[in-house]
């Protein structure tokens, strides 16, 4: 992929610096899970807020494995059920990278809008926010796109597939 069309409006960060936007407290991202949970007749549990304080620390997707290391406290079977269930409530979002597990983050309007970075090779997932300038540029070549064939785009999501660091130098 060619950075060219780019490079002119440079990239407002490679990863995010807190999982949880600055507008959004950690009172306020409890309180609308909560509230999410509430709408779907189920209880923010300890365990599922649990599993929102590790995601909103976290600064990319993480896997069950990945999450499980962070509290020893939580079972495999009862995590894979409550994401599932904070998926269902618009809480939390799954991310399908093409490796063996699933990757888990919080809904994008909980924290803020981003992309991300696929490794096709270990699977890593890496969030990439772009400048305002890039995000503008990608919209109206979506919606040109999208509008070429009847198409009225209301959202995009972006995920960039290659090998990370890690992987491009072994």
């Amino acid at each position: 992929m060619s950075t060219q069309a780019l490079s002119a409006a440079p990239l407002a960060t490679t990863t995010k610096t807190n999982a949880v936007s600055a507008n959004k407290s950690a009172e306020e991202l409890h309180l609308t899970a909560s509230q999410r949970l509430r709408s779907q007749n189920l209880r923010y549990t300890p365990s599922r807020r649990a599993l929102v304080e590790i995601l909103a620390c976290s600064d990319r997707p993480l896997t069950i494995p990945e999450i499980l290391e962070h509290d020893s406290s939580l079972a495999q079977s009862s995590a894979y059920r409550n994401l599932t269930e904070l998926i269902d409530a618009g809480v939390v979002h799954r991310l399908i990278a093409g490796d063996e597990y699933s990757h888990f983050e919080l809904a994008e309007d909980l924290t803020s809008h981003h992309h991300h970075l696929v490794c096709t090779q270990c699977g890593r997932v890496a969030d990439i926010t772009l400048s305002d300038e890039v995000e503008r540029s990608i919209d109206r070549a979506l919606e040109a796109a999208a509008g070429s064939v009847g198409f009225l785009a209301e959202h995009h999501r972006l995920d960039v597939l290659g090998r990370c660091a890690t992987c491009t130098s072994d």
